[in-house]
């Protein structure tokens, strides 16, 4: 049965794992400025490109959702009680784009570490092509990583919409 205590599980599961993105975004740009700067290999040059661009972004979602979970949560909490209508109203449709988000971030992830298996595959014996090798190798690990932990957030993301779906078909209260 759908409660409060479902509400603050998902905002504060979704808010440890934005602390995750920010961490895994940061290192990637620690990483990517190391291997550009003190490694300068044509491949660690290669490898530092998609570090760096996925390891910005990451980390900017990572702290996007930190900084509003918090918010998300409390809004959401006070909504259960006082206007379950907001829940029907703003929270249900705001989910289900959420939902469509991460189908779109999902065949994007795959599609990068496809292409980045693809990209080390194809120049992995041609050493002149070192700089194109690297880059594969890191876009194929950061996307990968990127879509495990897409993954577990839009598992959860479906239980919470169903819980709210759940909760305003039995009329806000489960009367």
């Amino acid at each position: 049965m759908f409660s409060k205590a479902a509400i603050e599980k998902y905002f504060n599961a979704e808010k440890a794992e934005s602390l995750l993105f920010l961490g895994i975004g940061l290192a990637a740009v620690v990483a990517a400025v190391l291997f550009y700067f003190f490694l300068k290999t044509a491949f660690y040059k290669g490898a530092a490109l998609p570090l760096l661009l996925m390891g910005l972004l990451v980390a900017l979602v990572g702290y996007t959702v930190y900084a509003r979970s918090d918010a998300d949560r409390i809004r959401n909490v006070y909504a259960f009680d006082m206007n379950p209508t907001q829940l029907k109203e703003q929270e249900i449709p705001r989910m289900e784009t959420v939902m469509r988000n991460f189908k779109l971030y999902r065949y994007s992830e795959i599609v990068l570490a496809v292409t980045g298996l693809l990209l080390f595959v194809y120049f992995r014996n041609n050493s002149g092509q070192a700089f194109w090798c690297g880059l594969g190798v890191a876009l194929f690990i950061m996307a990968l990583m990127a879509l495990g932990a897409d993954y577990f957030a839009e598992r959860r993301g479906a239980m919470y919409l169903e819980g709210l779906n759940e909760f305003v078909r039995r009329g806000s209260r489960g009367a």
